[in-house]
């Protein structure tokens, strides 16, 4: 221990001597981990992004688009021709694979409140609509079988539309005008963010489908909706559930076999999966682009190192006539790289912090700084410093005695 401990104090002394290259070695080292860090920081932040988007949109989740229609020779995409029905949406509900599923019309409106007013997304829709999307309520209650069957004008607000229309008053009770008709607010929806496209998903007040077709919408077809959302009963049952759908659909809509079907399911936990897979590898890349610069740190370091071997020569050559043996020389320039890389990776470590926390400052970019990415950084650098330093602190055990006294 007492070797040891010598032989730290006779590196740092060295070090000590040529304190400007010392610091200029560090300095690869600084940058490359302030790189890791900050980098890897910013590519976790994008993921915990993306999966909470994910989160927000709900589990095992399927959108039923209906189908394209064609006019005048031009073909219009998936959702502008009422094929799907309230009554498919009832039947789906019964599958066995199917834990809900809620009907949709959307449309846009301008919603007015005393002086205040705000154009948003209103979805026509079924209380079930909560569940599929694992929507909670910050206050009031949803609506229910009852407002549906009777068409009754209530809505529920998500937090964008209350903070614009009600500002710091509670929504909940409070009536508001749709197209200069009165809607009573019987709850409030938790605030959910932005959806994967970028949408606020809570620009958005729901109101009982019934009231969406008859009283504000309309729809060519008595009953008919644009798209609808369905909800497996566990990921295990995603593939079983579109079958399941597809069968049911077609058989509903007396579709030929061999034909188009008038409809289109889209699986949202297969594209979710995509996008944070996407997300992953990127932060993979930022982390090796910015490991680039480690590896830059580590060649300086055995640079310098080579230049003090070559300097020490003769030092080397009096250690080992006195009685140094070659793993002595060997552990004392070893451990002189080791300190490098040491100081340089703890210097750099906060730099890396400051940085991520800098971003995140200015530009709102989430970051996720984790004691993991810190120990693997440090780990990376002190490794990358023994390996760099090896070489010549085996150059210099190597030496041979005479040589080395005779160096000029």
């Amino acid at each position: 221990m007492g070797m040891i401990l010598s032989m730290f104090a006779e590196a740092w002394s060295a070090m000590g001597a040529n304190r400007l290259r010392t610091f200029l070695t560090m300095l690869g080292m600084m940058i490359g981990v302030a790189a890791v860090v900050a980098m890897m920081a910013i590519g976790q932040g994008a993921q915990l992004a993306v999966n909470a988007s994910i989160a927000s949109m709900g589990s095992n989740l399927f959108v039923i688009l209906s189908g394209a229609s064609t006019s005048g020779g031009l073909r219009v995409g998936s959702g502008s021709a009422p094929t799907l029905t309230l009554l498919d949406a009832q039947a789906i509900a019964e599958l066995p694979s199917i834990n809900a599923v809620a009907p949709a019309q959307p449309g846009t409106a301008q919603v007015v409140y005393g002086s205040n007013n705000w154009s948003t997304q209103i979805y026509g829709t079924t209380p079930d609509y909560l569940t599929v999307r694992s929507w909670t309520l910050e206050s009031g209650a949803a609506f229910t079988d009852t407002d549906l069957r009777s068409a009754n004008r209530v809505a529920l607000l998500g937090a964008t539309v209350a903070k614009n229309l009600f500002l710091d008053e509670d929504p909940v009770g409070k009536t508001l005008r749709i197209r200069n008709s009165p809607y009573i607010v019987v709850g409030l929806l938790a605030a959910k963010g932005q959806s994967l496209d970028g949408r606020d998903q809570d620009d958005t007040i729901l109101i009982p489908v019934t009231t969406a077709l008859q009283k504000l919408f309309g729809s060519q077809f008595q009953g008919s909706v644009r798209f609808m959302m369905a909800q497996a009963v566990s990921p295990e049952k995603m593939e079983q559930a579109e079958r399941d759908m597809t069968e049911l659909l077609r058989a509903r809509h007396r579709i030929a076999e061999g034909a188009d079907s008038d409809f289109t399911i889209r699986n949202l936990a297969a594209l979710a999966s995509a996008a944070a897979a996407t997300t992953k590898v990127m932060s993979l890349m930022l982390g090796a682009i910015a490991s680039v610069s480690l590896l830059v740190g580590g060649i300086g370091i055995m640079n310098i190192m080579l230049v003090s071997v070559t300097e020490r020569t003769r030092e080397i050559g009096i250690r080992m006539a006195i009685g140094a043996r070659r793993r002595d020389i060997l552990l004392q320039f070893l451990l002189e790289a080791i300190i490098i890389s040491v100081i340089g990776c703890c210097i750099g470590v906060a730099l890396g912090v400051a940085g991520a926390l800098a971003a995140m400052e200015f530009t709102g970019t989430k970051v996720s700084i984790t004691s993991q990415s810190i120990v693997l950084a440090f780990a990376v650098a002190t490794s990358v410093g023994v390996f760099f330093g090896f070489y010549p602190a085996r150059k210099a055990a190597w030496l041979k005695p005479i040589d080395a006294l005779r160096y000029q």
